[in-house]
């Protein structure tokens, strides 16, 4: 009977205990993939991502995260002078903006599930999301734009960060 109490509460108290550590006090541990080889299925990666952007493999000269952006959210006007960008829509429906200068945008297209965009180096640039439902895109970056591991759970995160 004494033994039977013990696996009862083994078996009850294991798996609380095992998730308790695995969950590093409710912060998430961003996995990323880069350095080392690496196959995905990234539509089921994109269109599962709840994040706001993750990286997901970051090498040396590229780096793909997957991103979700809320309704009416956007990645925010940016410009990456030193590298070229492709994103990829799986799921939803954005506005692209593109432009030589913050204050000069000179491109204005709406895209869909599986169309793709390319940025070229130095192009100020917005995607933003016009549809009811969220965006997921996954962006390539050459070369790594992001630290690798980064995870930004909202917009307001990534803002926040000081290396984005």
């Amino acid at each position: 009977m004494f033994k039977k109490a013990v696996l009862v509460c083994l078996f009850i108290l294991f798996p609380v205990c095992f998730s308790m550590a695995a969950g590093h006090g409710g912060k998430e541990e961003a996995k990323d993939h880069g350095k080392e080889p690496w196959v995905v299925d990234i539509e089921d990666l994109t269109k599962n991502n709840e994040n706001f952007r993750q990286t997901k493999w970051t090498g040396d000269y590229l780096q793909m995260t997957v991103m979700s952006i809320e309704p009416g959210g956007e990645i925010g006007l940016e410009v990456h002078e030193d590298g070229d960008q492709f994103i990829r829509v799986e799921e939803g429906e954005a506005r692209v903006v593109m432009g030589p200068s913050r204050d000069e945008i000179t491109f204005d297209r709406k895209v869909s599930d599986d169309w793709a965009i390319f940025i070229p180096a130095g192009a100020w640039h917005n995607i933003i999301n016009i549809g009811d439902e969220s965006l997921k895109v996954y962006v390539i970056y050459a070369p790594p734009e992001h630290p690798a591991k980064t995870l930004h759970k909202t917009f307001e995160e990534a803002e926040a960060d000081h290396h984005h």
